[in-house]
This record gives C-alpha cells, structure tokens and sequence, in this order.
C-alpha cells in the first residue's frame, strides 16, 4: 500500500533546496493553509532563501506554466490568404495604373504632334459657340445655311476690325507720353537712390546703367533671335487664326449635320449616349463662353470707369484687355488688373495706382461674390482649385494658348466624367429632362436623329446637379429600379 504523501512538500518553496536543512520552526505543510501556500509560491520565486546557492530545482510541471507575454494580437487563422489576396489585387490596381498613365503619355504624344491641326479646330469651334446663335435666328428665318453663316462671319470680322481701328490709335498717340513718364521715374528712381538713405552716387548709378547696356549689348544676338521668334510666333498665329475662321464657316454652315453623322458612325445602340453627350458638351462650352463675356463686359466698364475718373492713359486698350482676361478665370483678371495699377503708377504717381487698385479689388469682389453666382449659376460647377490647376497646366504647356483654352477643356472633361459616372451608377443621363431620346432612323439613303420619349424610369441622376425638382420626385419611385433593371438586362431594345 502506497505511503501517505500528505506532508510531502508539493511546491518549490515547500520542496527544501541544496545545502539547506529543515529548521524546527518551519511548521509541516498539512498544517499551512491554501492561502500561505500561494503567498509562500509567491515570495519563492521572488526572493530565494538566504543561503540558497543561486539554482532552484524547478519540476516539469513549473516549467510548463511559465510564459511570456507580448502586446501583439495573436495572428487570425487566414491572415496569410488575405494578406496573399491583398498583395494580388494591389498588384492589379498597379498595373492597371501603370498602364493607364502610358496611355496618357501616348495621347499626349499624339496630341502634341498633332496640335498644328487641333488648335485651329478648337478655336473654331469656339468662334462657331459665339456665332451660333445669330446663324441660328437667320436659318430660322429662311436664310440659306451658307448665306447666313457667311454674313455672321462678316459681321463678327468687322466689328473686330472696328475695335482694333479704334484701340489703335490711342494706342500710338497715348504711348508717346507714357514712355515720357517712364523715363521721368526712372529719373526719380536715380534721384531717390542717390540721396539718403542709399547715398549712391551718381558715378554708381551710371555704372549700374553702364553694366545693364553692356549686357544688353553683349546679348544682342540672342535678343535678335528671340525677335525672329516672336515674329514666326505671330505668323504662325495669324495663319490658325484664318484657318479657325475657316472652319467655323463651315461648322456654322454645316454643324447641324455633325451628330446624326457621328451616330450613324457609332450604331443605333451607341446613338442616343452620342447625341446626348454631344449636346451636354456644346452646352457647357456655349453657357462658358456667353457667361465669361458678361462677366468681362461688367469687368471692363467698371474698370475703365475707374481709369477714365482718374484720367489714367490708355483706358479702352486696358478695358479691352480686362474683357478678354475675363476668358481666362481668377488668372486673367489678376494680369489684367496688375497691368491698369501699373500704368496707373507711372503715369499718374503712387496715390492714383493705390486708387485704381482699391477699384481692381473690389470689382474682383463684386464679380466673385455677385456675377458669379448669379451669371453663371452652376455654371461649370468646378471647384477654384480646379480651375487654378487647370490654368497652369494650361499655361505651361501651351502658354497663353493653353491658359485660355484650359477652363473650357476641363470643363469638357468634367462632363464626360459625369455622364460615365451616372452610366456606372445605372441611371439615364442620355435621357432628357422631358423625357425624350434621340433614336437613329432612316434607310442607306441617309440616317437621321429623332425624339422619342423616354420609358419611366429617372432621366438624370436625382443627386447630380442636372435634375430638376420634379426628377427627383419621380427617381423616389420603384419605376426608377424596375427601369434600371431592365436597361440593364436591354429587354428595352
């Protein structure tokens, strides 16, 4: 029969240690209660005996319960898959990225090799968006599409023509005393410096003005092949600027025709989106063009109230140019209004230029607070920053060119990217707010786009800033979903 194991130790503070001996005051284990023995584990392992020698004699079961903790989380039981899938789709979107940024840098090739006969397109067509409308009134009145067209053009070349006989002029009598007034504060500028507190005499200034000659001279030749340039720039201006009012005739003239011949191109399917994209782009670059020159027309009367009240010299030529700095947004009317402070200062001295700047502000003011809002409503519906981003990259790339050509081109972009956006959503941006579509019709003698309504379902995105009151209320109906659904499975067509 096995022996009574009670009052053996079964701890290793109860357990006595090498070179130690029982004491008579330690009292027998059976008589220590559960809770002495774990105080008495406690201070084991704490502080070892007196007169230990330094190795405690740990049984198996001690050693399987020590542990070390960590703050870490225990690693999940598919962390390895998901991070395996994650590395894959991360992978993808890379390439894909990739992928697309070389597509962008190809159509950029192709474009800037190609921009001799884009740029003449596009400025017709921004020529054809302001003479539209008079071409509009006459073909509506029996007029022959090219007999009116050309009579617009005329009309517009001539007005233009006007404004130059007229600016010209003051242009060349004004410039005379402006560069008198020039020289007479560059004059003052030389006074100013060599009296107190610069005290430079007038053997420094000349010295300065001697090392501004030589450097001038010495770089003759390179000015002289920059006047060359300037030249073959103006040359090759005025010959996009024929060609843009060439093809404007033409596009006012036949631009009716454009989109059935494009849809036709395009299929019956691929139709309707044609239309209704080619339209929303026309309409963006129209209400553009209309709204910039109201809001550079109101501009430039103010502005040049200023000027005139102030008797500042060459106000027509600076109001001209604050109405076509208006063209180029928050970048054109800086210019614009930098340039009127500046003749204002070296014609009329510093307190008329603080004058006329006060008026540059506050007309900003007027036109960003006011005109804008109302003028233009949504209008392009771009952020500021977008439209700031937009003109430099404008400006960098192509110059003046490109900082007025880079609103309407961001713009164009923007309405692109709505209408996929609304596709990808499942919604109808190709229906119209009356609930009609354009449908490809006719036979190989000739293809035409006509209106048909529209099925019941929402025309537009309820949350884009397209729809109407009334849209909204019928996109909050299941005729919306049953709609989508069954654009989506085309059991429409």
């Amino acid at each position: 029969m096995p022996a009574d194991r009670s009052a053996e130790p079964t701890t290793a503070a109860d357990r006595p240690t090498a070179g130690a001996s029982p004491t008579a005051d330690t009292p027998p284990a059976s008589a220590t209660s559960s809770a002495d023995t774990s105080a008495a584990d406690t201070s084991a392992a704490a502080h070892p005996p007196a007169g230990a020698s330094g190795a405690t004699s740990l049984g198996p079961d001690d050693i399987a319960q020590e542990t070390i903790g960590t703050r870490a989380p225990v690693p999940g039981p598919q962390r390895s898959q998901r991070m395996a899938a994650a590395t894959r789709s991360v992978a993808i979107a890379s390439a894909q990225l990739i992928l697309i940024a070389i597509a962008l840098v190809i159509l950029g090739y192709v474009f800037g090799k190609l921009w001799v006969v884009l740029l003449p397109v596009v400025l017709g067509l921004l020529f054809t968006t302001v003479l539209w409308p008079a071409t509009r009134f006459l073909r509506k009145h029996h007029w022959p599409p090219a007999l009116a067209s050309a009579t617009v053009l005329l009309v517009f070349l001539g007005a233009i023509g006007g404004i130059i006989a007229v600016i010209a002029p003051q242009v060349v009598g004004q410039v005379e005393e402006l560069a008198d007034g020039v020289t007479g504060g560059l004059q003052q500028v030389q006074d100013y410096l060599a009296g107190p507190p610069f005290n430079l005499g007038d053997e420094q200034v000349g010295n300065a003005v001697d090392s501004v000659i030589n450097t001038v001279q010495s770089n003759a030749q390179n000015i002289a092949g920059y006047a060359v340039t300037t030249a073959t720039t103006i040359g090759n201006a005025l010959v996009n600027l024929v060609l843009a009012l060439v093809l404007a005739f033409f596009f006012l003239k036949d631009g009716p025709k454009w989109t059935p011949w494009l849809a036709a191109q395009t299929g019956p399917r691929a139709a309707p989106h044609v239309a209704a994209l080619s339209s929303k782009a026309w309409t963006t670059l129209s209400e553009f063009i209309r709204q910039q020159a109201l809001v550079g027309f109101v501009d430039a009367f103010f502005i040049g109230l200023g000027l005139l009240l102030f008797n500042v010299p060459l106000v027509l030529p600076l109001a001209v140019l604050t109405f076509f700095g208006a063209f180029i947004p928050i970048i054109g009317a800086f210019v614009a209004g930098a340039f009127a402070v500046l003749i204002a200062l070296v014609s009329n001295g510093v307190s008329t230029a603080i004058w006329i700047l006060v008026i540059v502000l506050l007309v900003q003011q007027l036109e960003g607070n006011v005109l804008q809002p109302i003028i233009q409503g949504r209008g392009l519906n771009l952020h500021a920053a977008v439209v700031i981003l937009a003109v430099t990259a404008g400006s960098s790339l192509a110059g003046i060119i490109g900082a007025f050509l880079s609103v309407p081109v961001a713009a164009l972009i923007a309405v692109a990217y709505r209408y996929g956006r609304d596709q990808l959503d499942g919604l109808t941006p190709e229906v119209g707010p009356d609930g009609t579509t354009h449908q490809l019709t006719g036979d190989s003698s000739g293809a035409q786009l006509v209106r048909r309504p529209a099925e019941a379902e929402p025309p537009v995105n309820p949350d884009s800033e397209d729809a109407a009151p009334q849209e909204v209320e019928i996109g909050g109906h299941g005729l919306g979903l049953l709609g989508n659904a069954r654009r989506r499975l085309r059991l429409h067509r």
